[in-house]
């Protein structure tokens, strides 16, 4: 039985350096949006070193499509580009400052792939574990934070209006 619908977003863009912080705050407002705060660093960590990716590599041009699909307790994230051509996964150097992107994801995410699409493009993915937004009912079960609105542990007896300061 399915018990919470799928969630599909898309933003198609040119990956340029420019664009690519663009998408992140993107991904992470449609995260917020969906009740998903915990996996806002996640996703846009991988969505960033896709796009980089496809910003330094894909041929014969930069557009690409960003998704995010939401099923269940799975959030899946891909880019499609228009170069055929797989990714590889390097072993960088100690102080290489790339190289590490699909390691990055990998270390990451729950699982991730690449799959051909067509004879014109591929598609790389990962996906993030999603556990289920709280109830009200979760939220009236957990341990009181305390703060500006709570008495808190620091509870004191304020001195009452008839009671005289003595000095």
């Amino acid at each position: 039985m399915i018990t919470q619908p799928t969630r599909h977003c898309a933003v198609e863009l040119q990956a340029l350096p420019s664009r690519i912080g663009q998408v992140r705050r993107i991904v992470s407002a449609q995260l917020r949006y969906w009740h998903l705060d915990p996996l806002i660093d996640q996703a846009a960590l991988g969505v960033t070193e896709l796009l980089t990716n496809v910003h330094r590599h894909a041929q014969p041009d930069k557009l690409c499509t960003v998704e995010m699909d939401l099923l269940l307790d799975r959030l899946t994230v891909s880019v499609h580009d228009h170069d055929p051509r797989m990714p590889l996964v390097c072993d960088a150097e100690q102080f290489a400052t790339c190289g590490r992107g699909l390691s990055m994801i990998a270390a990451v995410s729950e699982c991730w792939g690449v799959r051909p699409q067509g004879a014109t493009g591929k598609v790389v993915w990962f996906t993030l574990p999603a556990a289920p937004p709280a109830t009200p009912l979760d939220l009236a079960h957990r341990t009181p934070v305390y703060g500006a609105t709570t008495s808190g542990p620091f509870a004191y007896d304020r001195p009452s209006a008839d009671s005289a300061l003595v000095s």
